[in-house]
């Protein structure tokens, strides 16, 4: 017998081994036709798999995010099946999910084409639309070689030969007469996937690596159904026309160019941006009690070794030799801070020891993965240190956490989503540190009552970390901000300080990052706003224009006014005219546009219209700049065009 336990806590008992498939059926018919997969004490796994033993099961279908998931890997699949039929010589690589959707690697003399995806997308519909059963066949690997050598699939076989010898068998995924190999589990007939659409096509690399085969990928995106898939291209459209690089250049933001790739070249007014973060940046840093410093950019190798961030990532940094030393410029800020902590002996009446830094950081990311400003090869991190007693980690993790949301608060980001990523299996430490150091984070972010996902595996090598992820004005999700735990790093690079009785105790060391990278943030709330960015963003807060020549003094003597308050202002003295201007700097996203004739030099006023089209009327000089300043220091979102 085996006893099956369900999740509302009740078992059935079946004679000998048993199926997912009649696990659902002994439940009900609808379940049994909702069925997608099977939760095998917390492993997910096909329906058609034997369950030998007793265990805790659950069935999966579309209305788990698992479901989901596996619907999408299933569509890779369906794209296979496709594209062999339409091109039986191409051969197939990978075919992962990928957040909301798939893609699949390709080895084919023929280059696809945008018209291609049409035709391939309207096979896989055909397809579909028949329900054909998927059959798993467990099969010796041996044979699963021999299979693929007969229909010349060379990267297939290549995926068998990298198995070790302790995988005996694989699954094999029949979808009529084309085979797919894949650790699983898949739907368990086509009917299941029903809203899908192929969405582009890039080059990639045999394993990732430059130096491999090149391929071609195609992508593609699956939901449930064809709601949520509408819903989601309808998001797309709009992220077009939010594309941060168009706005960049439209605005005269700033630019890349292939003479520095990944690297940006910054204009004025992303400048004023970019600064304006910054100093408010370092408001809060004053506020929360940091203080902020600078550590070199280039490290002896040495350095890099101690801390562990040579092994994690010697294959992205930029390096050099110099007088037969090995130096790399610095992918972090992280060991720099632990030097300037170590310079001295410190005192427990120190501590907590909170450091920033708006760290320049240059890491080698693959060409194919850098993106506008949102990645990119170099860029500042606004980067924080704090060094602590054990019994302080509650309330300096708690004091983070409170910054952080006074942060995207002023930004406009309303809803923000925690995860907690415990320990991967890559790391520095020993498993008793990990356990103290994951407890510390669930505890604080427990004492707050603030709600957070567990993602097993996804923390730093050296330490848990809690993940801050925004939602933005189109429903997208930027991970930014993190708190990192850690107490290795300062063991490792020998910071102590003296506790109350004496002793020399190793600190702990606590990484955060608000905004994370500047560069990106900054590309994340151009498309946030759409470029309408808050009065106290904009690089232009209003701009000034006299109707004729004989107005341009008076538009001079309300311009210095307005430089005395600190406001960021324009004179347009050209002639033009001024439905044109107003056009003009509409187009440009400029806040205020100030209209000065000849009745209001006399009266002392200014004709104010916002960049929405709303016209104010006829305001006294020092209302508008009082106005202009309870925008900006309120840090308001009025002014914008959300």
């Amino acid at each position: 017998m085996v006893a099956i336990t369900l999740p509302d806590g009740s078992i059935k008992s079946f004679e000998g081994a048993t199926t997912g498939a009649a696990i659902a059926a002994s439940i009900g018919a609808g379940l049994a036709k909702a069925a997608i997969a099977v939760q095998v004490n917390g492993e997910l796994r096909d329906l058609s798999d034997d369950i030998r033993e007793d265990a805790a099961v659950s069935v999966i279908t579309d209305k788990d995010e698992a479901g989901v998931e596996i619907i999408r890997h299933s569509t890779a699949h369906l794209l296979g099946h496709a594209l062999k039929q339409l091109y039986p010589q191409a051969k197939m690589v990978i075919g992962p999910v990928i957040e909301n959707g798939f893609y699949y690697d390709i080895d084919s003399e023929h280059r696809f084409s945008p018209e291609d995806l049409i035709a391939l997308e309207e096979r896989m519909q055909s397809l579909a639309a028949t329900g054909y059963g998927v059959q798993k066949v467990w099969t010796p690997v041996k044979e699963a070689r021999e299979i693929f050598a007969a229909r010349d699939e060379d990267f297939k076989i290549r995926l068998i030969d990298d198995f070790d010898d302790g995988v005996k068998q694989v699954g094999l995924y029949h979808h009529q007469e084309y085979i797919d190999m894949c650790r699983g589990p898949h739907v368990p007939d086509m009917g299941k996937i029903k809203a899908f659409k192929l969405t582009k096509l890039s080059g990639s690399y045999w394993r990732g690596d430059a130096k491999g085969e090149p391929l071609q990928r195609i992508y593609g995106v699956a939901f449930r159904n064809k709601k949520e898939l509408d819903a989601y291209l309808a998001q797309l459209a709009e992220a077009e026309k939010r594309d941060h690089r168009k706005i960049g250049k439209a605005q005269d933001l700033f630019h890349l160019q292939e003479e520095a790739p990944g690297m940006v070249f910054w204009h004025a007014k992303g400048w004023t941006i970019y600064r304006e973060i910054e100093n408010y940046m370092r408001q809060k840093l004053r506020k929360y009690g940091y203080q902020e410093v600078q550590g070199p950019q280039i490290l002896d190798r040495s350095l890099w070794e101690k801390s562990g961030h040579w092994d994690k990532f010697g294959g992205n940094m930029f390096t050099c030799c110099i007088d037969e030393h090995d130096y790399a410029i610095k992918p972090m800020n992280c060991p720099g801070h632990v030097q300037i902590f170590n310079q001295g002996l410190r005192s427990y009446r120190e501590l907590p020891l909170r450091y920033a830094e708006f760290g320049i950081c240059h890491r080698n990311e693959p060409s194919g993965t850098l993106h506008g400003i949102m990645r990119v090869r170099r860029f500042v991190q606004d980067d924080g240190h704090i060094f602590c007693s054990r019994a302080q980690i509650r309330s300096e993790i708690e004091n983070t956490c409170r910054m952080v949301y006074e942060v995207y608060q002023d930004f406009g980001f309303t809803e923000v989503e925690l995860a907690l990523s415990t320990r991967p299996e890559k790391r520095v430490g020993s498993d008793e540190i990990w356990d103290e150091a994951e407890t510390a984070l669930k505890l604080a972010l427990e004492a707050q009552g603030l709600d957070y996902r567990l993602q097993p595996g996804e923390g730093a090598f050296y330490g848990p970390k809690i993940e801050f992820t925004l939602k933005d004005s189109i429903g997208r999700r930027w991970q930014c901000g993190t708190v990192q735990l850690d107490f290795s790093m300062p063991e490792r690079l020998g910071a102590q300080y003296v506790d109350e009785n004496g002793e020399k105790q190793t600190p702990v060391m606590i990484h955060r990052a608000v905004l994370g990278s500047l560069e990106r943030f900054i590309g994340i709330l151009i498309e946030q706003y759409a470029g309408w960015l808050p009065v106290w963003l904009s690089p232009v807060q209003a701009v000034l224009m006299p109707i004729t020549d004989a107005h341009a003094d008076y538009v001079a003597d309300v311009a210095s006014q307005m430089f005395e308050q600190n406001l960021r202002i324009e004179k347009d003295l050209r002639n033009e005219k001024i439905s044109y201007k107003i056009r003009e700097h509409t187009l440009a996203r400029v806040p205020f546009l100030l209209v000065a004739g000849e009745r209001e030099k006399e009266a002392g006023t200014l004709s104010v219209r916002t960049r929405e089209g709303k016209d104010l009327g006829s305001m006294a000089v020092q209302d508008v700049i009082a106005m202009i300043r309870r925008l900006i220091d309120s840090k308001s979102q009025e002014i914008s065009n959300s």
